[in-house]
This record gives C-alpha cells, structure tokens and sequence, in this order.
C-alpha cells in the first residue's frame, strides 16, 4: 500500500471541502487525489492490491449521525448513505414493506462485511474483474484508459452480457443497487452547493467509450441519503451464484410487483451479475401490464430482458441462465403471501 495522508471530516462542509481536490471527472478514480472512507470494505482492498492509489483519504464516519436513518414516513422510505448493510437488512418493516431490499442486502456479502459495509459505499462498489484488480494486466480501460480491455478475448465467465461497449466488459457487482434501480428510488447528493436529488438509475453510467468514468458524481460530491416512493411488499431478490456462501452474482433479478388476483397492474425488473450498471428490464416489464400472469408469459418477459444480449466465449451461458432468474424470480412474485 502506498503512503496517503488521512483527514476525519466533521460534518458534510469538511467532508466535501476536503474531498473538493479530488481528480477531475475525466481522470480515473484510481488516481483520483482523495477518497471517502466509511466502511473501506472495497477502498482497502483495492489500495493493497495498488488498483487505487488516492493520495489522501477522507473518513466520513462521524456524518454518520446525520446520515445513518432508517426512516419510514407516510408512504416512502428514506435511508441515510451511512446506514450499515446489516441495520437495513434486519430492520423489520423493511422486510415487511421492502423485501427486495432487506434480501438484496442479506445476499450481497458476509455477515461481517455488512456489519462494516454502508449503503453509499455499497452502490460505488467497483467491478470484480481479474483485470482491473491485477496490475500485472496493462490492458484495462477502467484502470488505464485507453489500454485496450483484456477481458474481451481474456477469462470472460464473470463478466456483463448487456450494457456493454467495445472499450469495456467488466460486470457491475452490487445486489442492493438493483434493488433501487427497480423501485424507481431517489438518490440525495450533498455537495459544494449543498444538497440535489436525481434518480438512482441516473447515479451509473455505462462504460461506453470512457469506461474509467463510472458515475454522474462529480469532484467533492458524496451520496447522502436514498428515498423510495410507495410501499412493495410483493418483491423479490433472486440471485443465481456458484456457491451459496458469500459470492457474487453470475445473475440475479430484482422485481417488484403491484398484482391482484394474477393480474399485473404494475411491474419492476433489475438485473445484476450480467449488465455494466444497474440495469432495468423497461421492455420486459411493459409486456407484464395488465395481464394475468402464467410461465408463458414469464417466459416473454425473460426472453424481452435479454433481447440485447451480447455474449462472449465464457459467458454466453448467462443469457439463458439469467431468463431463468428472471421468470423464477416472477413466479415467486405472484405467488408470495402478504
């Protein structure tokens, strides 16, 4: 690890003046000058492996008692970015109203890491590609831009079948952001000029031509908070995995349903594990409007969700695995009793 300097921000002024001298939005955020700490379970990491190499480090830990809420309120729900995995995850009125939320975050990491781990740092995640984590590779447009993508002709099993781009491969990893993405929630930005809300599905950018450019964030700017609209307690988080212990998805779906008597009146679709960014199934969720719900029709809609599919050597699989995520993950849906 190499050396940094480190400052322990008082409140949100300090913390985004001190994170202010961070690299300009064009440079790699593994360059970049400065870097929040909260929970550190990625930051360290990727320090000690000399992928990231900030220069300074911001610990944004005391923010936390004004950023850690779990609030219900009339008919939303409101989470401070500093809230642990493991309080949302376990509080129980989001299990009752939210349990695509409460399942996304049981299934995203071990019990100790959602102990540390906060929900801001858990949508900023970077990608687990072997390419971008190993410096020995020079040819990762995420890490070096420009270098060329090794994972295109490369180990290629883990990486995104939608979303993709000529430049870049690599998988989003996260579970909980799929969750957000499908219920339409709200993201809470404080920064210089104080605070901004955007929709989450705003918050990722695909990689395109400037894969190293992962977010609409910009140089200073922190995630505070995450607002959902309306109660879902038909939802589901689906993850399909090579192991059941503490592994990330080789596909996932997370889906929200309003239905009476197996008819949809509304539907929410997310995938992970097979997409470059959260990613929304809008096609696939039109077909589900208004109609009564059986396998076939789940089966259009998984087959809708994948229409633009590109896979590669290793991971051509994830097509058809990820239409069984998806049409098992409506089935269970429509059937769950609240």
């Amino acid at each position: 690890m190499r050396p940094f300097s480190y400052q322990r921000a008082t409140d949100p002024t300090a913390a985004v003046q001190a994170l202010g001298a961070a690299a300009a939005a064009n440079t790699p955020l593994t360059k970049a000058t400065a870097q929040p700490l909260a929970g550190g379970t990625t930051l360290i990491d990727l320090m000690k492996l000399d992928v990231m190499r900030p220069a300074g480090i911001v610990d944004i830990n005391p923010l936390a008692q004004g950023w850690s809420a779990i609030e219900l309120k009339g008919d939303g729900l409101r989470l401070g970015a500093l809230a642990k995995m493991a309080d949302v995850a376990a509080h129980a009125e989001i299990e009752r109203h939210y349990p695509v939320i409460a399942n996304s975050l049981k299934l995203a990491a071990s019990a100790q890491l959602r102990n540390m781990a906060t929900l801001g740092g858990n949508v900023m995640q970077r990608t687990r590609c072997s390419y971008f984590r190993d410096v020995t590779y020079e040819n990762c447009n995420k890490r070096n831009p420009g270098s060329g993508c090794a994972a295109m002709d490369g180990v290629n099993r883990m990486h995104a079948v939608l979303g993709v781009s000529d430049q870049c491969i690599a998988t989003y990893p996260g579970d909980f952001a799929q969750a957000l993405i499908a219920l339409d929630a709200m993201v809470e930005i404080t920064g210089r000029s104080g605070t901004r809300n955007m929709p989450f599905a705003e918050l990722h950018k695909a990689p395109g031509s400037t894969p190293d450019i992962e977010t609409t964030l910009q140089p200073g700017e922190l995630i505070s908070a995450f607002s959902v609209s309306g109660r879902w307690p038909r939802s589901v988080y689906l993850k399909a995995r090579d192991r059941q212990s503490y592994e990330f998805a080789l596909s996932s779906a997370a889906v929200a349903l309003d239905a009476q008597d197996g008819t949809v009146r509304e539907a929410r679709i997310a995938l992970g594990g097979v997409a470059t960014v959260p990613w929304r199934a809008r096609e696939a969720e039109a077909l589900l409007k208004g109609q009564k719900f059986d396998d076939g029709l789940a089966q259009r809609v998984a087959d809708a969700a994948f229409a633009e599919a590109r896979g590669r050597r290793h991971n051509s699989f994830k097509i058809a695995l990820g239409k069984r995520v998806v049409a098992r993950a409506l089935q269970q849906a429509v059937t769950m009793e609240i």
